[in-house]
């Protein structure tokens, strides 16, 4: 008799649990029956990420660079992707850390007691008076303090070693690979329905200008995608300039040609300063003068031939870079104008208006403001729009200190492979650090993700413990992170 009640039991469980998904099936149809079906997938990837946290990081990565490319297809907040895997991955850290009791600590880590500070004034940020929006707020501190947090501190902990090093070199130059390619795709055969209906929506007064387009891929727009190709150009550059394996060479050789013409067809004016300056440090940090001579030279001859001639003006990718060096340009113009109303706004704001009162999050939650209606465009005037004078000095006060600190650890070290591999990261983190005046590609993905991963590889690939970790050989050893 038992037996039969646990049968219709069973029974009755499982005819619910059918109802219950012709339910869901019915009202959520395709979208439902996808999320049923992901739903194994995604409880067997939580398993692994709490197994082994350095997954989730590495997913961080490769979403970063796919999240806002899938958005034109897919209506879902797909961006809010790179916030979930963090949070899981921080999540499993805990956990972990949590059975060992071993938590980790800021003493001696002066890159995070930086960062610290300036997430600490982000917080605070809430209690601004002159602030609208709590929603605002939650959503823009994400990219100006939780990713840049969030993502060193998970970094030093779970990929501090050479080989998580080597693969983060892999996955994002293999990425900006495949979006150079991509972006050529465009360049040679036009967008897709898609992302035409994106040019549409009010994007084409940016992206196609003078009946040419300004290439995207699949990055939230041309701006971060010629940033980004910069980006990964230089670093590839620099890496090819070592003494690598042949395979490897060429495969950093390729990356610096297909990223750099991604840079060009992305008509981003202010990408070029990010090969400008980030190669300039580089000359600085190899301490070869006759390379420094050759590099200057030939720095000045690129500047000299955009600056003073008109060679290859035939070319419309050409004219798009020369104009960035045009104190008259009418772009650079309108900027310096919108600069000076929000001086005079901000006079007596030194906390400004809150973050998230300018730009894309301002013009949705507080769009009758003077913030809102006026664009920063570069990141440090949103910076300044948003949390005044005093958290622009302490922001620039971070990234000056991260130069600083890493050009002299750099330049202590032994020549060997990994100091090459760290001097491209340190010129690209100088390059976007420049190039961020022009463009709002600091906070934004995948060129904010690759930055705090870079700062945290070059804290963890410089950092000494003692002298005698030195290897007599003058080979530098793979730099520990430190002890909790």
């Amino acid at each position: 008799m038992a037996l039969g009640l646990r049968h219709v039991f069973h029974a009755l469980l499982i005819l619910v649990l059918v109802l219950a998904l012709a339910v869901v099936i019915a009202k959520g149809q395709l979208l439902a029956v996808v999320a049923l079906l992901a739903l194994p997938i995604a409880v067997g990837y939580t398993v692994c990420v709490f197994r082994q946290p350095v997954v989730g990081l590495y997913s961080v990565l490769v979403v970063s660079f796919i999240a806002i490319g899938l958005t034109r297809y897919v209506p879902a907040p797909i961006g809010l992707a790179v916030d979930a895997l963090l949070i899981l991955t921080l999540l499993a850290e805990f956990f972990h850390r949590f059975e060992t009791r071993q938590w980790p600590s800021l003493r001696r880590n002066p890159v995070l007691v930086a960062i610290s500070v300036w997430a600490l004034y982000c917080l605070l940020q809430i209690a601004n008076p002159e602030a609208r929006s709590m929603a605002a707020w939650f959503y823009a501190m994400r990219g100006v303090a939780l990713y840049l947090i969030l993502t060193v501190w998970l970094v030093m902990e779970l990929m501090n070693d050479e080989k998580h090093f080597e693969r983060f070199i892999m996955i994002w130059f293999g990425w900006s690979c495949v979006a150079a390619l991509y972006g050529i795709k465009q360049f040679l055969f036009g967008v897709d329905a898609a992302e035409q209906a994106w040019l549409n929506a009010g994007n084409a007064s940016t992206h196609v200008l003078h009946g040419r387009l300004r290439v995207f891929s699949f990055y939230s727009d041309a701006g971060q995608y010629g940033a980004a190709m910069a980006h990964a150009g230089l670093a590839g550059l620099i890496m090819a300039l070592g003494s690598f394996s042949p395979r490897k060479r060429l495969f950093y050789l390729a990356t610096c040609l297909l990223c750099f013409y991604g840079m060009l067809i992305s008509g981003t004016r202010g990408a070029l300063f990010v090969p400008l300056t980030g190669f300039t440090a580089y000359l600085f940090l190899a301490r070869n003068f006759k390379l420094l001579v050759v590099g200057g030279l030939a720095g000045a001859l690129v500047f000299g031939m955009l600056k003073f001639t008109y060679i290859g003006q035939d070319n419309y990718q050409i004219q798009r870079m020369r104009s960035a060096l045009d104190p008259n340009d009418p772009s650079l113009l309108v900027r310096l104008e919108n600069q000076k109303k929000l001086s005079t706004y901000l006079a007596s704001r030194p906390l400004g208006g809150g973050i998230g009162s300018a730009g894309y999050w301002g013009l949705r939650f507080s769009p009758n403001t003077l913030l809102a209606q006026t664009p920063t465009d570069s990141w440090y005037v949103k910076i300044w729009a948003e949390t005044g004078i005093v958290g622009l000095v302490l922001h620039l006060a971070m990234l000056l200190f991260f130069l600083g600190y890493f050009f002299l650890r750099i330049w202590n070290m032994p020549h060997a492979p990994i100091r090459q591999q760290l001097m491209a990261l340190y010129a690209g983190v100088t390059g976007i650090t420049a190039a961020s005046y022009g463009n709002q590609v600091l906070g934004q993905i995948p060129t904010g993700t690759v930055m705090y991963m870079s700062i945290a590889f070059l804290y963890l690939l410089t950092r000494r413990r003692t002298d005698t970790q030195k290897n007599t050989q003058g080979q530098p050893l793979l730099l520990q992170h430190f002890k909790h």
